[in-house]
């Protein structure tokens, strides 16, 4: 059920070693000493940048002095850049990583890579596990491939936070769970810990391995430390391609129903204590548990959004908030609709329907809007997310004949490339629906983001 804003799955395009250019803005420091897009820079300051952290930290003041390579003719040229208190000194980056990215040393029972069909793109089985990209981009790392200067560093820097997956805190269940590097994350984590960077924390919950007692026991050491202000736990998913599991969560009422039990005195504590819940349960429980999922406060502000952790309520709110504030727009949609004889299908996974219907009633209390749920026989097992619907699925399952329908698809099931898992592209996609008679349109889905999508594809003013 964990939307993202951007399904960044593994960019087709080659990833180029060194701190190339992308962009210069005009007019800024780099512009006026002559950078340009393509470049690549050699050095800041006598440094040659791993990362985007190296050139922020070398980068950091008024003056910088830089070496850069112009490819078109293998010169390497000194320039010095200067800028005024809160100039931005005006570069963009191919890529946050200079230097390649860190891969997974692991061998995790529930690796969704290793569940991936057999014609997945290549990019896609990358399984990165780099410090650098849980600072930069939020991503979910183990630690168990951080060496002392690797931390050291993160400490140095006040790479905080960081986003760590904890899974277990037993020596011998992380090691099944993880693999024989799994005690090198918890040293690596008690270390950034003890030199104050703070950590939300990550369990991917396994039915029988981490839950119950095992569970209790990482809430326990979770609890005990104040540096981890936030830990998401989050079901297994598989699919149909897994050699391990069969099952989940979203397979057992009374399993589900327990995790939320088991989870709410933690809950209640940090509350006491604290005044955050810091122990957030994924949505994908409450809706297996078929419980209602909690109010806004018990999120703390959302910190792990993106893990799926809270999307459902703010999704629910947020169509509250724009019947109140935006209801003209509402109404403007649905007379639209009704005008040209329209229905409108928001594209979702099975997961996400019963609460984009919140919204659909809000748009058109005489049922002109309503959900279009894509089953995901691509990667079947308990896969049912918006961010995993493929093409092959969403054409199959779309009506051959679309020609009274406005068309709503996520954005989310498109990388940065506009590609889906199964390499489609949006275009091809978007003309197929046009062929079929449809009016087609992209959104991320969230109420205000899908009301914009929607005056636009209408031609109203918004």
């Amino acid at each position: 059920m964990a939307e993202q804003r951007r399904a960044d799955y593994a960019s087709t395009r080659d990833r180029a070693l060194g701190a190339w250019v992308a962009a210069v803005e005009e007019g800024s420091p780099a512009w006026e000493a002559g950078v340009e897009p393509g470049m690549r820079i050699v050095s800041v300051n006598g440094v040659e940048p791993r990362d985007l952290i190296d050139w922020r930290w070398e980068a950091d003041g008024a003056f910088c002095a830089l070496e850069v390579l112009d490819p078109r003719d293998g010169t390497t040229t000194p320039c010095e850049l200067w800028r005024e208190p809160g100039q931005d000194w005006g570069i963009d980056f191919t890529d946050v990583l200079f230097d390649g990215i860190r891969t997974c040393v692991n061998a995790c029972q529930f690796c969704f890579m290793a569940m991936l069909p057999p014609e997945a793109r290549s990019t896609l089985t990358l399984r990165d596990d780099d410090y650098r990209l849980s600072f930069l981009q939020g991503n979910f790392v183990t630690l168990t491939n951080v060496s002392d200067e690797e931390a050291d560093r993160i400490v140095e820097c006040g790479l905080s936070p960081m986003n760590v997956s904890i899974h277990a805190i037993s020596p011998e269940v992380r090691r099944s769970l993880i693999g024989r590097r799994a005690d090198r994350g918890i040293e690596v984590l008690e270390r950034l810990l003890a030199g104050g960077i703070e950590v939300h924390a990550q369990i991917v919950l396994c039915p029988g391995i981490n839950d119950g007692a095992e569970l209790a026991a990482t809430l326990d050491w979770v609890e005990a430390r104040p540096g981890i202000t936030s830990l998401a736990v989050v079901p297994l998913g598989y699919t149909k391609h897994s050699r391990r599991f069969k099952s989940s969560y979203s397979d057992d009422v009374a399993a589900s129903r327990a995790v939320v039990r088991l989870i709410e005195p933690y809950q209640r504590r940090a509350r006491e204590t604290l005044g955050i819940t810091r122990f957030q349960l994924s949505d994908e429980f409450y809706v297996d548990a078929r419980l209602p999922v909690p109010p806004a406060e018990t999120y703390d502000g959302y910190p792990q959004f993106y893990d799926g952790i809270g999307m459902l309520r703010s999704f629910l709110d947020e169509t509250e908030l724009s019947a109140l504030e935006r209801g003209a727009d509402l109404r403007a949609v649905d007379e639209a609709l009704a005008e040209r004889g329209l229905r409108l299908e928001l594209v979702c996974g099975e997961a996400a329907a019963g609460t984009i219907d919140a919204f659909c009633r809000a748009l058109s209390p005489a049922g002109r809007a309503s959900t279009r749920a894509i089953r995901n026989d691509y990667f079947g097992g308990d896969v049912n997310v918006t961010g995993l619907i493929v093409s092959e699925d969403l054409l199959a399952q779309l009506p051959g004949d679309l020609s009274h329908a406005l068309v709503v698809l996520p954005e989310v099931m498109f990388n940065f490339d506009r590609l889906t898992l199964d390499g489609d592209t949006q275009d091809h996609i978007l003309g197929e629906l046009r062929r079929r008679g449809a009016l087609v349109a992209v959104s991320v889905p969230s109420p205000g983001d899908y009301l914009d999508a929607l005056l636009a594809a209408l031609g109203l003013p918004h």
